[in-house]
């Protein structure tokens, strides 16, 4: 059996010493993340040029509104968006990310009314044009906080081309579609049910209205006669107030118990008016009594059911959800003080029937005011999308805008297929008035944007929804309805990153209007669609699996990871759980471990610097090493498997890799490995070019998510200005080595399992030990001894060597026997007296985590990423327990 020693070659005296770098001795962020930035802009990198020879790739920002703040769901929109635009604008695209704000009517109008609340005065009391004064004051002053906070955390947007939604271009775009929307027919006035918010006084859009399970009563009440021989029904309702507006009692055509009773009438019990008994298909005759009663004026399934059976529908609530216009006693009471009242009145005439509380159900609340939103009869106008809602259907089907995943189109039909007319007035001040004048005669006339009212008309005085202008801002932004280079180059834009839970509310509403546009408007908008892709990723969770609200208390504050961790922590944190359509659960330790990754790659560059690495031309491959081989050849899979996932919108994926390939085999192996071999004359200038030009191109591929550690790693490393223009990877033209990689492999497993042995014997983790590696396929070693001997500490067998223990370790091609003299490295009391405490340790874990997946009260609550965690603690606390107890009887018990 061939003998092999361990230690390998002895360094060289004529290598250099380390030298200095401009690094400094710690990754610091804060530091430098502020000037790094603002070196970007003023250099013009994010300026876009509509002239430039070079493709177009354009992506505008979904505009935050001016009232707000950075939260955890613009972090990853922002991230995702500004990854995309870095890798672009080094593939040599000439890149236009547009940023601007919303108006936000209804959140900025209550901020401005809450100041002038707290001064003693109001809106009404500084009228409508003192008021509209008044915020823009306040937007001068205190809006777009969210836009700094964009800068500190990197977004490599062209500031340049800030857009805002009321601004004049924008304003006029607004003026042009609505004009061409009316004389096209698709903008109409009519009375419908709306969301109405009574604290706001306006209607709102579905999603401003968030629905939360509340604790009411569901009360049945008696219509009719209150002899049981004379003809009544039973109905029961949870808003006992809204009696006041029935105007009929429905049941199923075909039930039993109520077919004699259809086209009669029956007494209502505080109108006194006889109200008929209609069939429809809609009654669901197992819930309750199988009679409903109907209030066309204040619920959405009644008035639908009004509309088909052509009953009247009296509004008998005002704007402020007061009882009014009923001629009753009830008049002027609030909503809920009616409720009660109504109740006992019936109740004293033995008209209640029955009542249950508490009774959960889900009651849709003003997301911005807090009350319960009532269904109210309005005339509002409105934009007919019958049409519309099938050019934006049409728009996926026949592959013009393609969304990612996929499997967010069937959500995306259900919508645009199924879609009701929009309600676009909003009885606000601030916002896009209505261009709508009145004039005498019930004349009606709509201005454009180069046209003046008659003499004497009075403008409509509600402002357009919000999402009516947002609906615009992929080709209102870039300067339509004019004609523009920026249109000319950067539309249709290619990319839009959002949630998929604004995919109706916003992006239908884009789609709809770009497909409109380009059909009347094809000379100014090239283009069928605002968009060529829509990525869709998921929501922001806490680490727990949990939607973040105030109400739990588990939001994070994205700038409070900025000032603690980075901001290409917090990118990195961002990117690496983002994956088309999929939520992403995160916690501090990811941040943490998002920043010790930045530390990682900051150290590791430092020592290659420190060791003369420097990218440029790579030797002959027959010059380079079998590790070198290795690492290339692993770098340019690498590199190929995060161009595809960056292609497909995979952050997650991109990330991984880079992750793993920079952390496990690059740091933890290569470097180790190069640390050997820069020691040695044959292999030091061939080692030191390997390493410039992994980390040349692992810096430039991992620069989108995490810019300011690459920028400041970057030009240490080429001298190059900035990695934010560098050019990006392409493929390595080295030839792969299957034989190089399999003799890592080999190398690799061979020092794990030392030191996993030396771990299990007690040995310190520098402590050197004499040893010796046999086998038949010792000489497979050749030309890696040094490594093994550096990378697993060992020394060589001198003459008077006597083994004191040894492992067999079976590689791709043999069994290698590795003999280790221990003796005297160890005291003997002391390991076991250590051993010990850790069994228990690990005893202990292993009773705990084994006493909770015992429990079935916890199994059944408990998440199942949870119970997966705490199953894979009991597996690692089981291996312990075995490995540790395997110790103890080899060194004698304890």
């Amino acid at each position: 059996m061939a003998a092999h020693q361990a230690a390998g070659k002895t360094e060289s005296a004529s290598v250099p010493a380390p030298a200095e770098t401009a690094l400094p001795k710690a990754w610091e962020p804060q530091a430098v993340e502020a000037e790094l930035y603002q070196k970007w802009v003023d250099a013009g990198y994010f300026t876009a040029d509509p002239k430039s020879e070079k493709p177009g790739f354009s992506i505008v920002l979904p505009p935050p509104n001016v009232t707000g703040s950075l939260h955890m769901g613009h972090a990853l929109d922002h991230t995702l968006m500004d990854a995309l635009c870095r890798r672009k604008r080094m593939q040599g695209f000439e890149v236009l990310w547009l940023p601007g704000m919303d108006h936000a009517g209804i959140a900025t109008q209550m901020v401005v009314e809450k100041q002038l609340d707290a001064a003693d005065t109001s809106r009404r009391e500084l009228g409508r044009e003192k008021f509209v004064e008044r915020v823009w004051e306040w937007k001068a002053e205190s809006g777009g906080t969210i836009l700094e906070q964009m800068r500190r955390i990197g977004d490599g947007v062209d500031w340049s081309r800030e857009r805002f939604t009321l601004d004049d271009g924008l304003s006029r775009a607004v003026q042009t579609i609505f004009k061409k929307l009316y004389d096209a027919g698709l903008i109409y006035r009519a009375e419908r049910l709306v969301n109405w918010s009574p604290v706001l006084q306006t209607a709102i859009s579905d999603i401003e209205v968030k629905h939360e399970e509340v604790d009411g009563e569901l009360v049945s009440l008696r219509y009719g006669s209150l002899d049981d021989d004379e003809p009544h029904v039973i109905v029961a309702t949870t808003r006992v107030e809204t009696m006041l507006g029935d105007t009929a009692v429905a049941v199923h055509p075909d039930d039993e118990r109520y077919r004699h009773l259809i086209g009669t009438t029956v007494y209502h019990p505080i109108t006194g008016r006889e109200i008929p008994i209609i069939a429809d298909d809609y009654v669901d005759p197992a819930f309750g009594s199988g009679a409903v009663k109907i209030t066309p004026a204040h619920d959405p399934n009644d008035f639908e059911m009004g509309m088909r059976h052509d009953l009247p529908m009296p509004t008998i609530m005002d704007e402020r959800a007061r009882i009014a216009h009923t001629g009753t006693e009830f008049d002027g009471m609030d909503r809920f003080e009616a409720r009660v009242k109504i109740r006992e009145r019936l109740a004293a005439e033995g008209r209640v029937v029955a009542e249950k509380r508490p009774y959960v159900h889900s009651v849709g609340h003003s997301e911005r005011s807090g009350e319960v939103i009532e269904p109210r009869l309005s005339k509002q106008w409105w934009v007919k999308v019958e049409n519309l809602a099938k050019m934006a259907g049409d728009a996926v089907r026949d592959g013009d805008t393609v969304i990612h995943p996929k499997s967010q189109e069937p959500r995306w039909f259900a919508w645009v297929d199924d879609m009701h007319d929009w309600c676009i007035s909003r009885q606000l001040w601030w916002g896009h008035r209505i261009p709508i004048w009145y004039g005498p005669d019930g004349d009606v006339v709509c201005v454009g944007p180069d046209e003046t009212a008659p003499e004497g008309y009075v403008q409509d005085t509600d402002v357009l929804d919000t999402w009516f202008s947002s609906g615009l801002w992929p080709f209102s932004t870039m300067g339509w309805p004019a004609s523009t280079p920026e249109l000319d180059k950067f539309y249709p834009t290619s990319v839009l990153v959002t949630g998929y839970d604004i995919l109706f509310f916003w992006v239908a509403r884009m789609m709809m209007f770009g497909r409109f546009v380009a059909e009347e408007d094809a000379t100014t908008i090239a283009g069928k669609v605002p968009f060529h892709d829509v990525f869709l990723h998921g929501l922001v969770r806490d680490e727990f699996g949990r939607k973040m609200s105030k109400s739990r208390g588990n939001g994070i504050d994205p700038l409070d990871w900025v000032n603690r961790f980075g901001a290409d922590a917090l990118r990195f944190t961002l990117a690496r759980g983002a994956n088309p359509g999929s939520d992403l659960p995160i916690g501090e330790d990811h941040a943490q471990a998002a920043r010790n990754f930045a530390t990682k790659l900051f150290n590791a560059t430092r020592f290659a610097l420190m060791n003369g690495a420097e990218p440029g031309a790579l030797p002959e491959f027959s010059a380079l090493t079998d590790a070198d081989r290795w690492i290339l050849d692993r770098l340019e899979e690498v590199r190929a498997e995060v161009d595809s996932a960056f292609d497909r919108y995979e952050f997650g994926k991109a990330c991984e890799a880079l992750y793993h390939f920079a952390w496990d085999e690059f740091c933890d192996w290569y470097l180790e490995l190069a640390k050997v071999q820069v020691n040695d004359e044959q292999y030091a200038e061939s080692t030191r070019a390997v390493l410039g030009n992994v980390l040349d191109t692992l810096l430039r591929l991992l620069h989108p998510v995490i810019p300011f550690v690459t920028e400041t790693l970057w030009t240490q490393l080429t001298g190059g200005e900035s990695v934010v223009i560098a050019e990006w990877p392409e493929a390595l033209r080295v030839p792969g080595d299957a034989r190089a990689a399999q003799r890592i492999a080999d190398a690799q497993h061979l020092i794990t399992e030392i030191r996993r042995f030396r771990s299990d014997q007690g040995l310190r983790p520098g402590q050197k030990v004499p040893a010796r590696i046999t086998g038949t396929g010792a000489a497979d070693l050749a030309g890696f001894e040094s490594h093994v001997a550096s990378l697993a500490k060992l020394t060589p067998a001198g003459d008077d060597f006597v083994a004191s223990a040894s492992i067999e370790v079976r590689t791709s091609r043999t069994t290698l026997t590795v003999e280790l003299d221990t003796s005297g490295t160890i005291d003997l009391e002391a390991e076991k007296r250590r051993l010990s405490k850790d069994l228990a340790a690990a005893e202990k874990e292993l009773a705990q985590t084994s006493a909770k997946l015992g429990n079935d009260a916890f199994l059944a609550k408990a998440p199942d990423h949870v119970v997966e965690k705490i199953r894979t603690r009991q597996r690692i606390a089981e291996e312990e327990v075995e490995r540790i107890g395997a110790r103890l009887t080899a060194l004698g018990g304890a």
